[in-house]
């Protein structure tokens, strides 16, 4: 089957930076990023710019802030500092919006980013940086914000979510707004948000009648766009102008991530060869018609996936250029998969949980810690998350009844059966 010509696979994309292109790419490699760097164009700058030499991905609006980025973010959950032919190759595709935060990769996603910035300074006008602080106290986001500054050797973070993981709505205090309003006089930072991936509708829907929160970073996907709640929270967001990124797109199945960390084309596991059946046929992976299914909805600015590797950030490019339509018989597609495999996906909604195991607050939690393991690969991080848990509630995880919680989960997950295989794999 040939490809139409709007269509860029991944092949397709190999071909069309040529050989030439793919040279530069793979010699950079061998030596560290330079101020010889050829200019990517500043989409905000006036005047001429040098005719990039690679494709660039398209640039959103991002909300009210008035600021375009890469409808495709670069997710830097990793060492860039030892990682930085991914930021130099990023940049070259006009991947412009890098996302961090301060306890990823123990720091070293900040610090190698800083490295980036002090051998290019020029860059750092063209790049939109976004730092998180999961913290506990105004205190605490201070002190953050000032360390991720000087890891990252800038005077400023384009958009700081001041709350990593927002699950209740309560937490945007006036202390906070206070801090905000703050932080942007004294020039620390540009625009301000949180990323959520519990609760998230109820999140989004109180931000929207805020006038101090710039951007959120929520989980969104082909399963979350079948949430009536979700949608409305979402529209509510967009119609106040709120930039919106999504994350957790792409949760690969287990066989179709290992390939793609091999290198190779994902294809999608054994249970999963009926839908995704579909996509490949029109030339796309499993994990770039997640992605094109996300920027079908415009009013998403980016799609925030997790690129460690050349090889995942090509297939990732190669989905954010391509000009393919997807039509409604597409999308029908992906709904009829999420609702025949929803009793395997935790949608967010812990306030159902929590309210039927009250005295168990961490189970939307472990099923998304299972999810690192499982779909991501990053059985660390799983590992790490998961003896943050109480020991006391870690001790009664195997035995505590989940009948109700079952009985009320929207999703209809064997959330017992899961936590079992939590506790096996991550305890």
């Amino acid at each position: 089957m040939k490809d139409k010509p709007t269509k860029i696979n991944r092949r397709g994309f190999l071909k069309t930076i040529g050989a030439a292109g793919l040279g530069s790419v793979f010699a950079s490699a061998k030596s560290p990023a330079g101020p010889n760097e050829p200019k990517v164009a500043d989409p905000n700058a006036a005047g001429k710019t040098e005719e990039p030499k690679f494709p660039q991905v398209p640039r959103r609006k991002l909300g009210k802030t008035g600021v375009e980025v890469s409808a495709l973010a670069l997710g830097t959950m990793f060492d860039t500092i030892e990682n930085q032919i991914v930021l130099k190759t990023a940049l070259k595709w006009g991947v412009n919006y890098w996302d961090t935060a301060h306890g990823y990769s123990g720091g070293n996603s900040e610090i190698g980013i800083g490295k980036y910035i002090s051998k290019n300074p020029d860059i750092r006008k063209n790049l939109f940086i976004v730092s998180k602080a999961k913290a506990k106290s105004i205190a605490e986001i201070e002190k953050m914000c000032a360390t991720s500054l000087k890891r990252m050797n800038t005077d400023y973070i384009d958009l700081y979510f001041g709350v990593h993981g927002l699950s209740d709505p309560a937490e945007l205090t006036d202390e906070l707004r206070r801090w905000v309003e703050n932080a942007k006089r004294k020039k620390l930072i540009r625009f301000f948000g949180f990323s959520t991936h519990k609760n998230m509708a109820q999140c989004l829907m109180t931000a929207s009648k805020v006038d101090w929160v710039d951007a959120i970073m929520t989980t969104y996907n082909f399963r979350l766009m079948q949430d009536a709640e979700m949608q409305a929270a979402i529209d509510a967001c967009h119609k106040a102008g709120i930039g919106l990124v999504a994350m957790k797109s792409v949760a690969l199945s287990s066989q179709g991530r290992k390939q793609l960390e091999a290198g190779g084309e994902v294809y999608a596991a054994e249970e999963e060869k009926k839908p995704f059946s579909h996509f490949m046929q029109l030339g796309f992976t499993e994990a770039q018609a997640k992605i094109k299914a996300v920027l079908e909805d415009k009013r998403i600015s980016s799609a925030c996936v997790g690129m460690k590797n050349v090889a995942i950030l090509t297939s990732n490019v190669a989905a954010a250029l391509d000009k393919t339509k997807l039509t409604q018989a597409d999308m029908a597609v992906f709904k009829e998969y999420a609702q025949a495999t929803c009793d395997g996906y935790c949608a967010g909604c812990a306030y159902i949980c929590d309210s039927a195991l009250p005295g168990m607050p961490y189970v939307s939690d472990i099923m998304r810690y299972l999810m690192y393991y499982n779909s991501y690969g990053d059985m660390d991080r799983a590992r790490e998350l998961f003896a943050q848990i109480p020991n006391d509630i870690r001790g009664k995880l195997i035995i505590a009844d989940y009948s109700l919680a079952e009985a009320r989960c929207p999703q209809h997950m064997p959330i017992g059966k899961l936590v079992a295989e939590a506790v096996s794999k991550l305890a």
